[in-house]
């Protein structure tokens, strides 16, 4: 059988044709199958994986599922603490680190019932858009194993795609959920900022940092929110309100809705392709009674730039802790500061210690004014330029990326090619609204192309409105390279 998606599996167990120990074996299966060439994880929980997948099959032979998620096999990026199971962050400086506690969407995911299969790869420190600078290897594109399958949650999103998971969670510091599931032909979604608990996520940029799913589907996307989203006292950041119901108004349609396309985002700088099959896309929703505007979003074209400065002078504070003496690895020196230094030069790849030198030395005496604070302001002004924009749109749209899959290594030696992967997903961290990556085409050489929603702070009710209306009118069904000939 094909891997389910969530909604198919409780249908087949509530029918008694799967339980989730067959569901798991599946799934393992199509690891085992794909992996050598894949490189999706970076470690298999198989004893852990089989003791969960066991008790979900007594609690459904017994009627006492614990919800939707009750035997889905989950897999979980590599910068979420799992007790009992390595976390690396794909670097070498955590290489053999076991947590001792789990983050809090990890144990709601447990909570739920649900069936971690592992941990998947990553960009070092989630500092990437292709998944290339694991310290581990590349994960590589399903549809393509030539090419890149996004970042930083390239793992997780190669694997909902090939489906040695069901589903899979990422984080999103600068598009690093949406990216990857554009370039893999998944669903990925980046909750409101402060939705998702951060506790418990191996910090990268504190204030741009959330926790989303990856999924084949939009409902399954949803399903996964709703088990992983509420206040979490263990989160000073987490929001204390009520979560919106992503699917209070799911079958609404977009009869009257007001969709944005931003001109800053889909004009130049984005693949032709790539947006003529987002504006076929937006002709359907016209047909189907949305009214289509275009709208303009001056600062993005310096949102990037901003991006580049507040998320590595965030990066530099929270990585220095990783100094080889409370934990990781440790390389010896005569004294306490050469051992911290032999340690980080040994422990932190190329792309993580260029972000860390440029948030210190943005963040340094007589350049905090000149760079920090001033990409501040930009970030205050993007948030205007959004409150602006929604006033002429209910919810606005752009291309996910730039571009499909690139080539593996097309882009390693120019990292501000490499950075220009994330224009598309940057404002939506820096604004910390909601948004999602839905797969709506293939360009000429057969690659996934996704368009972006992007709704205001807390409104993902509308955002997943619109979204299963672009899933219903798109009617993306095309499987990857990997997956074709598996029954």
């Amino acid at each position: 059988m094909s891997t389910p998606t969530i909604a198919e599996a409780n249908r087949l167990f509530e029918e008694g044709l799967l339980d989730p120990v067959e569901l798991l074996s599946e799934v393992l299966h199509r690891a085992s199958l794909t992996e050598a060439e894949l490189h999706a994880y970076l470690t298999i929980d198989h004893e852990g994986a089989r003791r969960r997948a066991e008790a979900a099959a007594e609690r459904l032979a017994r009627g006492e599922r614990r919800g939707p998620l009750d035997g889905i096999p989950i897999a979980l990026k590599d910068n979420l603490c799992t007790k009992g199971v390595e976390t690396t962050c794909a670097s070498q400086i955590l290489a053999g680190w076991v947590p001792p506690y789990d983050a809090t969407a990890v144990a709601r995911l447990q909570e739920a019932g649900a069936v971690l299969v592992g941990k998947t790869n990553l960009d070092e420190f989630a500092m990437g858009s292709s998944t290339e600078n694991s310290a581990y290897g590349p994960t590589r594109n399903p549809w393509d194993t030539e090419r890149v399958p996004g970042g930083s949650s390239g793992g997780s999103a190669a694997a909902v795609a090939v489906g040695s998971a069901v589903a899979a969670l990422g984080s999103d510091t600068g598009g690093s959920i949406r990216q990857p599931a554009a370039l893999c032909g998944v669903v990925g979604f980046k909750p409101t900022y402060g939705l998702v608990s951060r506790y418990g996520l191996v910090a990268f940029a504190s204030s741009l940092d959330q926790i989303g799913p990856i999924t084949r589907t939009v409902a399954d996307a949803g399903m996964l929110f709703e088990v992983i989203a509420g206040h979490d006292p263990l989160d000073a950041t987490s929001y204390p309100g009520q979560v919106p119901r992503w699917d209070a108004e799911l079958d609404a349609g977009v009869g009257g809705v007001r969709i944005g396309l931003v001109r800053e985002l889909s004009g130049d700088g984005i693949d032709p392709e790539v947006a003529e099959v987002c504006r076929r896309v937006l002709d359907l929703l016209s047909d189907q009674g949305a009214q289509v505007v275009e709208v303009s979003l001056p600062t993005v074209e310096v949102a990037l730039s901003a991006y580049y400065l507040v998320a590595p002078a965030e990066c530099s504070a929270n990585l220095a802790r990783f100094d080889g003496i409370r934990y990781g690895l440790r390389v010896p020196g005569d004294t306490v500061s050469e051992t911290m230094g032999r340690t980080r030069a040994e422990g932190f790849g190329p792309e993580v210690t260029r972000r860390i030198l440029l948030g210190t030395y943005a963040l340094s005496a007589g350049y905090y004014d000149a760079f920090y604070l001033q990409a501040q302001r930009v970030r205050a002004l993007v948030v205007q330029d959004f409150a602006e924009a929604y006033q002429k749109a209910d919810v606005l749209v752009s291309p996910t990326s730039p571009t499909t899959a690139f080539p593996l290594g097309a882009k390693v030696a120019d990292p501000l090619a490499m950075y220009m992967s994330d224009v598309c997903t940057i404002p939506s961290n820096l604004a910390g609204h909601p948004a999602i990556s839905l797969p709506v085409g293939l360009d000429s050489a057969g690659l996934p192309i996704g368009l972006q929603i992007m709704a205001p702070a807390l409104g993902e009710t509308l955002l997943f409105r619109v979204a299963a209306e672009v899933e219903r009118v798109a009617g993306f069904d095309a499987r990857p390279r990997l997956a074709e000939g598996m029954p």
